[in-house]
């Protein structure tokens, strides 16, 4: 039997959910459970910063932890950077500063108020004061994705009918409509987020464990082995069946 690996969806600022689901994990598998972490630490929910000090400290405290890194969680790197970058597929209006995009909540977390009446280079030099570099180092050390024998794991998805070792960052972290539509089986079950869900779903060839924690919404927790799935829950396991 293969060894269990547990992944956690999309996590969107909200610290609360994150201990809710990592208790479940511990109880399940116990204090050395391998985690994989899909992506979007940040935006939108009110605890962006209190959720990268707590992965941050799993890290440092040696934890089988694997952090992925989602579309938010680079727009936040970028931004911290010398001169802020534009994700080139946003449109040319939308920032991550804009309450849709919800890095103005992330700052917010840090103690940088953000009003649409604020200059970006005025917003950009109190972040650079406020934003621990740990957490910017912290932002750079994500993976694009993780493999096992049975199972790939992905922010958004994957391009089908692309080698798993040549997928592009840009899709892994922004894919949604060409990897929805494709019903074939991939090389390895795919597992992720990126897009929210009522609850988690098995589509046969991937898995998608957003479950809108963004949105308020509990988060999820899965756990694998092999190619089975279980939701983790306060009661216990729940099959989770294509």
């Amino acid at each position: 039997m293969p060894s269990p690996i547990y992944a956690i969806g999309d996590i969107h600022g909200y610290a609360a959910e994150l201990e809710r689901v990592l208790t479940l994990i511990e109880e399940d598998g116990g204090p050395e459970a391998q985690i994989v972490f899909l992506g979007d630490y940040t935006d939108r929910g009110p605890d962006s910063k209190a959720v990268i000090e707590r992965l941050a400290e799993g890290k440092a405290e040696g934890r089988n932890w694997t952090f992925l890194m989602g579309n938010h969680d680079r727009m936040f790197s970028w931004f911290m950077e010398d001169f802020p970058r534009h994700d080139p597929l946003l449109l040319v209006e939308l920032n991550w500063l804009n309450p849709r995009l919800g890095g103005d909540t992330t700052l917010n977390s840090y103690g940088v108020s953000v009003s649409g009446r604020d200059r970006m280079s005025e917003v950009h030099e109190k972040a650079r004061a406020a934003v621990p570099q740990s957490h910017v180092d912290f932002l750079k050390t994500f993976a694009l994705s993780h493999q096992t024998p049975d199972l790939f794991f992905a922010h958004a998805g994957i391009r089908p009918e692309v080698p798993l070792d040549d997928q592009r960052e840009n899709d892994l972290l922004w894919i949604r409509k060409e990897f929805h539509q494709y019903t074939a089986p991939h090389p390895k079950l795919v597992v992720h987020g990126h897009t929210p869900v009522d609850s988690a779903m098995h589509y046969g060839n991937r898995v998608n464990l957003d479950t809108g924690a963004g949105y308020g919404k509990p988060l999820c927790a899965a756990v694998f082995e092999g190619e089975d799935v279980w939701v983790l829950t306060q009661q216990g396991r729940n099959r989770l069946r294509p």
